[in-house]
């Protein structure tokens, strides 16, 4: 099944359960799935590639916006937005834990012959496409950072 029948599987659910949080966070990704597919040069179906992108940049949205009003003291405004995250994150891959990117990061490095902070360009990019999905952007980077200074 692609994503969008699983989010409107979901989004059904939701429904029948009375669920606002998830059918909030639903729309929102059902939204965004309608938007990238009628972006100009997109065809009628995303790649999962694609998919994956949007998925992680709803949950990066709402966890950035809960962190901004944990800030502001609003506990009250930040957990929906963590629970709407944590919706929309069951559509994606199982998040490998901080080890498992260490060891594709150091294989990277030694695949590349990567020598310094110059290289870390080369190794981000290779190592985002190999753990799309499993991993977010600011982990690799930091986990890259460390090894390469």
């Amino acid at each position: 099944m692609s994503l969008q029948q699983d989010v409107m599987t979901a989004l059904k659910e939701a429904m029948k359960a009375k669920d606002q949080t998830a059918l909030t966070a639903l729309r929102a990704v059902k939204s965004a799935i309608l938007l990238a597919k009628t972006e100009s040069g997109a065809g009628d179906e995303l790649t999962e590639e694609q998919e994956l992108k949007l998925l992680q940049k709803q949950v990066k949205q709402r966890k950035d916006s809960a962190a901004v009003f944990i800030e502001q003291g609003r506990e009250d405004l930040a957990e929906p937005e963590l629970a709407e995250a944590e919706v929309i994150s069951q559509f994606l891959p199982e998040a490998l834990s901080e080890e498992e990117i260490e060891k594709v990061v150091v294989a990277t490095i030694e695949q590349t012959g990567a020598e310094g902070m110059k290289d870390m360009g080369k190794v981000m990019g290779i190592v985002s496409k190999q753990l799309a999905g499993q991993a977010d952007g600011k982990t690799i980077s930091s986990i890259v950072k460390a090894k390469l200074a």
